[in-house]
Order: structure tokens, then sequence, then C-alpha cells
């Protein structure tokens, strides 16, 4: 499938830096029903949805996986995405060029110079697209602690922030901002975006319109950024990320499959993490493992009914998913809809619910 189906223009100015404020204010596309289109605010979602229903959050939680370093005078910048063992991690590096493989790299942020840092790691490997394999210099134990005091939120490229010692470094709000407020699990590199817009108004507000929540963890990858640089989907890798869905979980998912009930998925982590569980027949079974399913059109959804969702890129893999979901023709004519609204778009933007139109 060519990927130049799945491009767009987007003016720049639509692209959100911050998130809404409160967050349950964000707008929401609502294209719950085929043929239909309705402008709302993510408050409303409990109005849309039914009792009985149910949703299924991802409950990762994002690490400040975002590290600022030097090998000598040579800066780099470090996004974290994907765990070797307790230490060792590969990553992707700006100016990685500049890296040998056994050279040390020295974090620092704008209270803690490079000179002055004792929080390093070692070049072990370079592995091209793949990115860099580094290894801490630290216990196991003090990873988490340095991460918090020298790292910052790993927010995608296109939301710009100031880096140490160029200006007010994390002036925004990004460590609370860039979580959802029933983040969990430690692990993930990114964000499950759709869930930034719940509320404890809008938990309440499902919680007395009889709607279900259940949990899975899909520890969301830096990958997830990546463009698509190939031609047709089918050259194109996907980038593994570990998931867990308990046996309590595939259990009551079953069974609300068996009385009509209907399954949301709240996010791309959360379906295609629900889609690799299942079995041909859309029986759920518990999964501990990595996943690295790649949905594009044409795919027949063995678990949901309907998904939450922000707006993506151009152009890119979660394009393609929604496309999957609710239709190439359909999608394409609501994100031209939404820039027509000025929807704000990417992570910290507005929100939408979609059908699934293409199910087995």
């Amino acid at each position: 499938m060519q990927v130049d189906i799945f491009d767009f223009e987007l003016d720049r100015s639509l692209i959100a830096d911050k998130p809404a404020n409160p967050r349950d204010t964000s707008r929401l596309l609502d294209l719950s029903e085929e043929g239909t289109i309705h402008d709302r605010h993510f408050y409303d979602l409990p109005n849309i949805l039914q009792k009985g229903d149910i949703l299924v959050f991802n409950d990762t939680k994002v690490i400040p996986a975002r590290l600022y370093g030097a090998r000598g005078e040579a800066l780099v910048e470090v996004t974290l995405y994907h765990p070797l063992d307790g230490l060792s991690w590969m990553s992707f590096i700006k100016n990685a060029k500049r890296l040998h493989i056994g050279d040390t790299i020295k974090f620092y942020t704008d209270n803690i110079s490079s000179s002055e840092s004792k929080f390093t790691a070692e070049v072990i490997s370079k592995q091209g697209e793949d990115g860099v394999e580094i290894r801490f210099n630290c216990s196991a134990q003090d990873l988490g602690k340095l991460l918090e005091e020298y790292g910052s939120m790993p927010l995608p490229p296109y939301i710009k922030r100031d880096k140490p010692n160029q200006g007010l470094w994390n002036k925004y709000n990004d460590k609370e901002d860039y979580q959802t407020i029933y983040a969990k699990h430690e692990g993930a590199v990114a964000a499950p975006t759709a869930g930034l817009h719940f509320t404890d108004r809008v938990f309440k507000a499902l919680e007395e319109k009889g709607v279900e929540k259940l949990f899975l963890t899909l520890h969301v990858g830096a990958g997830t950024f990546l463009p698509v640089k190939v031609a047709d989907t089918k050259d194109h890798k996907m980038h593994a990320e570990y998931g867990i869905i308990t046996a309590d979980v595939c259990d009551k998912i079953n069974r609300a499959k068996t009385e009509g009930r209907r399954i949301i998925a709240v996010g791309t982590t959360s379906l295609r993490l629900l889609e690799s569980a299942a079995d041909e027949q859309g029986i759920l079974h518990p999964f501990t493992g990595e996943t690295d399913i790649f949905i594009t059109p044409g795919y027949k959804f063995k678990v949901i009914d309907m998904m939450i969702t922000n707006f993506h890129l151009p152009r890119s893999t979660l394009f393609m998913l929604i496309c999957a979901v609710a239709g190439t023709e359909r999608m394409k004519a609501a994100y031209q809809h939404a820039i027509e609204e000025k929807y704000r778009f990417y992570s910290y933007g507005d929100s939408s619910i979609l059908k699934c139109v293409n199910k087995i």
C-alpha cells in the first residue's frame, strides 16, 4: 500500500504545544455513528457512551527519558526508547555521528554541568536506524532516581522546548501534563496521549453512566514518533513494545463481548495490544511480551467496537491505523473538517471518537 495515500497538509499553527486546561475541555470530534460528524468537547464523552460499555486504558507511566549530554566539547541529545536490561538501553541520539564505541557521555542539567556530572553512560554499539546502545555507569537501583534528576519528558520533536543552559528549561509543566492521571507502571518513553484528556470529573460521570474501566499496560516506545520513510507500507519496520494483559481483564472483555457490550480502546496503544492478544475468533488471551503489530487498511479488527484517539501526523503508522478502523476516505474527510474547524493536533491536541467499521 502506497504511503502517499495517507498524506495531508497541516498548518503548523494547529500543532498544540501544551494541553487544554482543564484537560477535559479539549475538543472531541464525534465519529461514533457512521455517516455523521459532530463537534463536541471531551467532557461530553459520557453522553456519547452507553451503560455497559467498556473503556480499555493503557496505564503505562512515562519516565523522563530525554537526556542532554556531552562527550568532550560535542553536545548530544539522547532519547531512550527500549531497555535491554537494567542498565543498557537502545536510544536515538542527535549528533550520534560525533560518538564512537567506548565513548563516555556525561549528562548535564541547568544546575549541573557536564564537568561536574556523576551521571554518565558508555556507548556500546551503533546500529544505524535502530539507534545507539548505551550502558549507564550506575547501579540499577540508582538509575530511576538519576533519570528523575537529569531527565526531561520525551516530548515528540514537533513540540519545541528549551534545552539546558538555553533559557528557562522545563518552564512548562510537562512532567505532569505528559502523564495520564491513572499512570501506574513505569516504562514508557512516550505518553498514551488519548488518555491525557481524562479527568476525575469525566471518570465520575462515566461511573454514573455505568461505563466500566479496564486497564492493560503497553510501554510506548519513541519509535512511535518515527516517520515512515519508505514508499510502500510493506517495507516499513515497526519497533517492538512490551505489553501485559492479565487473565482477569481478558475474562471481563471476553464476557462483555458475548453479552453484546461494546469494547472501546482508549488510544492506539491499547488497541494494538488488544489486537495482538486476540486469536482469529476474537477471543482475548493473557499476554506478556513484545508486539510490533502494524495495522493498515484492510485489517479486520477482532476485539474493538470503537476507539478514542488524538489527531495524528500525515504519513504516520497511527494515521494508517485509524484509517483501518473507520475507513480511509471517512478519516481524510474528518481530518479536513478538523483542519477547517481549527482543531488542535498531535500529542497535546484535541481528541476524536471513532466507530470501527472493519471487524471480523
